[in-house]
C-alpha cells in the first residue's frame, strides 16, 4: 500500500503535500524537531490521505 497526504499546520497555517508507504510514522517524523519543512511546527495533522496499491 502507498499513501498520498495532506498535512495542515495551525501554528504555521500551512499545508504540506507528500506520499509513503508508511502514513502513521511519516506524521510522526513530520511532528519531530528536523531539518525540513515540516521540522519548523510540531503541530502537524492529516487533513486528507488516500490509499493507493503502488506509488505508480
Amino acid at each position: 500500500m502507498f499513501f498520498t497526504y495532506i498535512l495542515y499546520s495551525m501554528s504555521l497555517d500551512k499545508y504540506y503535500v507528500g506520499s509513503t508507504s508508511n502514513l502513521d510514522e511519516r506524521v510522526k517524523k513530520h511532528n519531530t524537531n528536523h531539518k525540513g519543512f515540516t521540522g519548523r511546527a510540531p503541530d502537524w495533522v492529516i487533513k486528507w490521505s488516500e490509499t493507493l496499491p503502488t506509488k505508480e
